[in-house]
């Protein structure tokens, strides 16, 4: 039996709104259903098979009746909610669930049980839209307090059984007169977030693939002059001999053209004249025709665009907004979109031969996949590989430059390049990160499989490019490094770098350590890649001298000697022109083929990585990095090779570094599971805490210094007894303080807790300051706390001022500092350092990227210089690490569960020989953001 709707319409829950990437790189719009939806619904009905509506209501039914259509868009959004999929406005699939009690009747209040149901079209089964469904009912669900799912499904409809089963939620399932009965609790698992993310992965990278690789393209905006933007990237596309169909499009053209002339390419009034599907699309119109085109390209059902238009979101607010829409009209029609203000993407493969950008020349095929966000960066990329030969070592497989990113972002191509059998290493420049929290999730799952190697920008000037709209880092740049190498990243300072890096990584193998071997016919120049190792952190050998009379053969058997040393890891060989017998230098010092094939012949098949540092020989480089005579049956052959020992050793550096994580901590570890967490209260706590906020109740204060972001998010610091209680759901007490607004006040405090006790104040301004005597230790009488009460408040201000406390004293050990923080452009982070002067004024502190595991704590704690100092240093008592690591996984749980949660700071934390004790905490809290990465799978939205 139906709920009777309340007279009023329920708010519309407009964050359960999502664009979801389908499995085969389509996009679909999830969002509620309302009554407006009627037709839609009736609409939708119509176009659904006899079968399978027979398997939604177990009987034949043809068509919803009135009270059908009213049941199925009429919800409460909290005990009846039905969500639709759409794609150009129109549902292709609906999921809805009923709350109901023990025996199945419907139900509300505290009933944690719902019925679910599914309907797909026909049209679009086998492309997950029940399953992107089921992840977001189940979100909806969760926030309304359902616990557990019921489904009754017919036996033969093995389909949306499989959904079910597949989803990886804990289930039981029975069978009873004839019907499969299926019930599923709906916390997540393990298992269940694998499935979520390897389904998130192959439907975003297969929607990347679907750009890259077009059957068919389209040039939107084909200029009818020379000089045009449309008309250059046409003919790049042409020049490149581009393997699919080329299409022309200019609405000025006259009706009676054909063909393009002189290229011969079909010309055509609209996208939607073209006679056959157009899979890319090129936008190369001003931004204020693109929604036109936009209209014309989802009507004709092309997959994806490349918007090289400007004057969006880099322009200024009324281009952020031009450009919201874009998103919006194109997700609307389950296209995705590479820019606007993009400068183009390039295929290399040989089955595609795709250059749609404004780059001239397609570079040579290769091992590198290329992306950035600036166009200016992707023009020196490119001419960076274009300068190093034609060779083949510096070609590229992918490469995209995509503008201001208002869509397809690096998080895409990492989802690509994951397992693009024709990508070896993944080179990003990034000037910010939409989604941090993703970012790092997915470079180190790329990372563990091959090399990431990152170029940040606007690492100091506080501010990002226009069109970017995150907020800049509020940390370091020096822990933006530390973070990205915590995943796997390899972080290097300029596109030179980044280049250098790459080529290494792709042709050469992994070291199995830093020892390094230095030869060549330089003793200069040998001595130089020593200093420069020494400084890049290698365990360089003394350079052995083959002088400058040496002939290619001496390289051969000098490197083939050093390869098969087990004492070494790499091996660095510098070169210079050759010197003959009479002193004088060879014909051609530009070029040395002998010594190519020497080098080459001598590195084949071995496991160990080789660079050259060469000077003058830039034909040698070339040879060193074209494939070797016998052909390309041996990669490690192609040897890169560098003008300076500067650009040749800091490659191998970070090629050591990478192989260093990879053996080491490519595997992060296990978040165990702890005792003493009330994860339901504590987001009760919450939302009351944020809600009381409003009406200025002393449980939670302004937070006027919190940042920007944070304050338009009603951002409040928790006073101390709040900050404790929220602490204490996740089993982290705090040693209790109690006020003492005079010395009477102290007094009792103090017997109330017991001597001996600790008096300190607690004003923003003196907090942890016992450099200014605002602390007072090891008080063992009253008399004593007398005295030192007025003391402290003659020196320091007016209780009022001051804000003075009493606490029981800890047992001795190592004070220590735990803070968490969400930084909106690097994500959620832990941080560990021991407390005081020094450590501060050093920058002596660690990070890790929260959620941290078991791993990750254990290195946490032993990563800063002073760590000594917790394991009984000069024979002093070591401290309880163990219990350490077990707070840093506790307040990493807290910020992971709980998104509104943005600032943590434990200080001091007092690490004694058994046990710890956390003597002060602070709390910051602000609503979350719209969309994180903690719920189910949703392209962001700028």
């Amino acid at each position: 039996m139906e709920t009777s709707a309340t007279s009023a319409q329920p708010a519309y829950p407009v964050h359960w709104e999502a664009d979801v990437v389908l499995r085969d790189g389509g996009i679909a719009h999830v969002r509620p259903i309302t009554p407006d939806d009627a037709q839609r619904l009736v609409s939708f009905y119509e176009q659904v098979s006899d079968e399978s509506k027979y398997y939604r209501f177990f009987a034949p039914y043809p068509r919803l009746s009135d009270r059908d259509v009213r049941r199925f868009t009429h919800h409460d959004y909290v005990d009846r909610v039905g969500l639709a999929a759409t794609v150009g406005g129109e549902f292709i699939g609906t999921v809805r669930y009923d709350r109901i009690d023990e025996h199945g009747r419907p139900a509300g209040g505290g009933a944690t049980r719902a019925e679910v149901a599914f309907l797909v079209q026909d049209a679009h089964q086998g492309r997950g839209v029940a399953s992107a469904l089921l992840e977001h009912i189940a979100a909806v669900a969760r926030e309304r307090g359902i616990r557990r799912f019921v489904a009754e499904v017919l036996p033969a409809n093995r389909k949306m059984i499989k959904v079910f089963t597949d989803v990886g939620y804990t289930q039981q399932r029975s069978f009873t007169d004839g019907v499969v009965r299926l019930e599923l609790d709906l916390e997540p698992t393990e298992a269940s977030v694998a499935v979520m993310r390897a389904r998130e992965q192959r439907a975003e990278a297969r929607s990347v693939q679907r750009l890259l690789a077009p059957r068919s393209v389209a040039v939107v905006g084909t200029g009818r002059s020379e000089g045009s933007v449309g008309r250059t990237v046409l003919r790049n596309l042409l020049a490149a001999g581009f393997r699919g169909r080329v299409h022309a499009v200019n609405h000025h053209f006259p009706d009676s053209m054909d063909l393009l002339q002189p290229e011969g390419v079909a010309a055509h009034r609209s996208v939607g004249s073209i006679d056959e599907a157009v899979d890319l699309a090129i936008l190369a119109v001003s931004a204020e025709h693109v929604p036109e085109a936009v209209a014309d390209c989802g009507a004709h059902g092309v997959q994806g665009l490349l918007v090289i238009a400007d004057g969006y979101a880099e322009s200024g607010p009324e281009g952020r907004e031009r450009q919201r829409a874009l998103v919006r009209q194109a997700r609307s029609y389950g296209m995705r979109i590479i820019g606007p203000n993009a400068f183009g993407i390039l295929n290399t493969s040989p089955r595609v031969r795709l250059n749609a950008s404004l780059a001239p020349e397609t570079p040579a095929t290769g091992r590198l996949g290329l992306f950035t966000q600036s166009g200016a960066i992707g023009i020196a990329l490119l001419a960076g590989l274009h300068r190093r030969g034609p060779g083949g070592i510096a070609g590229v497989s992918t490469f995209i430059s995509a503008g201001n990113r208002a869509d397809v972002s690096g998080n895409d191509l990492l989802q690509y390049w994951y397992d693009d059998p024709e990508t070896d290493v993944a080179l990003m420049y990034l000037e910010s990160i939409g989604n941090p929290r993703k970012f790092t999730r997915l470079a180190r799952r790329t990372a563990a499989a091959k090399p990431v190697v990152v170029v940040k920008g606007a690492r100091h000037t506080g501010s990002l490019p226009p069109g970017h709209p995150e907020a800049a880092a509020r940390i370091p740049d020096a822990t933006v490094s530390a973070l990205f190498r915590q995943v796997g990243i390899l972080r290097v300072n300029t596109v030179t770098e980044l280049l250098d890096t790459g080529l290494l990584l792709a042709h050469q193998p992994l070291p199995a350590g830093g020892r390094v071997a230095i030869l060549g016919n330089s003793e200069s120049l040998g001595l130089l890649a020593y200093d420069v190792s020494i400084s890049a952190g290698l365990l360089p050998r003394a350079p052995i001298d083959l002088t400058t009379t040496a002939v290619p053969d001496d390289f051969r058997t000098a490197l083939a000697v050093a390869l098969a040393d087990d004492e070494v890891d790499a091996v660095v060989v510098t070169a210079i022109p050759r010197v003959g017998a009479a002193g004088a230098r060879e014909p051609d010092s530009g070029d040395d083929p002998e010594l190519a094939v020497a080098l080459q012949s001598a590195a084949a098949g071995s496991t160990k990585p080789v660079v050259v540092v060469h000077l003058t020989l830039d034909r040698l480089a070339e040879r060193l990095g074209a494939a070797p005579a016998g052909g390309e049956a041996d990669a490690t052959a192609r040897i890169p090779a560098y003008p300076s020992a500067e650009r040749a050793v800091q490659p191998l550096a970070e090629a050591v570094r990478y192989a260093d994580w990879r053996r080491t901590t490519a595997t992060p570890g296990t978040v165990p599971e702890l005792d003493g967490i009330d994860e339901a209260a504590a987001h009760d706590d919450v939302a009351r805490l944020l809600d009381s906020a409003d009406d200025r109740r002393p449980s939670a204060v302004d937070a006027d210094a919190a940042p920007a972001d944070e304050r338009r998010r009603g951002a409040v610091n928790l006073d101390e007894p709040a900050a404790a209680a929220l602490l204490a759901r996740y089993g982290i007490e705090v040693r209790q303080t109690l006020p003492a607004q005079d010395a009477t006040a102290a007094a009792t405090a103090a017997r109330r807790l017991g001597y001996p006790v600790a008096l300190k104040t607690t004003a923003p301004h003196l907090r942890h300051r016992a450099d200014l005597g605002g602390v007072r230790l090891d008080i063992a009488s009253e008399a004593e706390l007398l005295r030192a009460y007025e003391e402290l408040t003659d020196r320091l201000g007016k209780p009022a001022e001051v804000l003075p406390v009493v606490q029981a004293m800890a047992p001795r050990g190592v004070d220590t500092v735990v803070r968490a923080a969400v930084d909106p452009a690097v994500g959620a982070m832990l941080s560990f350092g021991l407390a005081g002067a020094p450590s501060e004024l050093l920058g002596d502190v660690a990070h890790r990227f929260i959620p941290a595991t078991d791993r990750d704590v254990a290195d946490l704690v032993r990563s800063i210089k002073a760590a000594p100092l917790l394991f009984g240093w000069r024979g002093a008592e070591p401290a309880d690490t163990g219990a350490l690591e077990e707070l840093l996984l506790r307040v990493s749980r807290l910020v992971d569960d709980l998104p509104e949660i943005v600032a943590v700071t434990l200080e001091p934390v007092v690490v004694a020989h058994t046990g710890l004790t956390v003597l002060g905490a602070g709390v910051r809290l602000a609503r979350p953001p719209a969309r994180t990465d903690l719920g189910p799978r949703a392209l962001s939205s700028h």
